[in-house]
């Protein structure tokens, strides 16, 4: 692969749409009030920037 730092954009792919079948669940409740599904949905929208920058970091150069 030519370009390996793209591979950061399958981080939002893999959180939102590969592991979204194992944690469609609403217990355990995260912070005693959330359920796990919109914890894990959340936790994956902040990541998302995350890995984009890093793809374009990587590009970048």
């Amino acid at each position: 692969m030519k370009r390996p730092q793209l591979l950061w954009l399958a981080v939002p792919f893999v959180l939102f749409g590969g592991a979204l079948p194992f944690v469609n669940r609403v217990e355990p409740l995260v912070f005693g009030r959330v359920p796990f599904l919109l914890a894990w949905c959340v936790g994956a929208t902040l990541v998302t920037p995350l890995a984009v920058w890093q793809a374009w970091r990587g590009d970048h150069r």
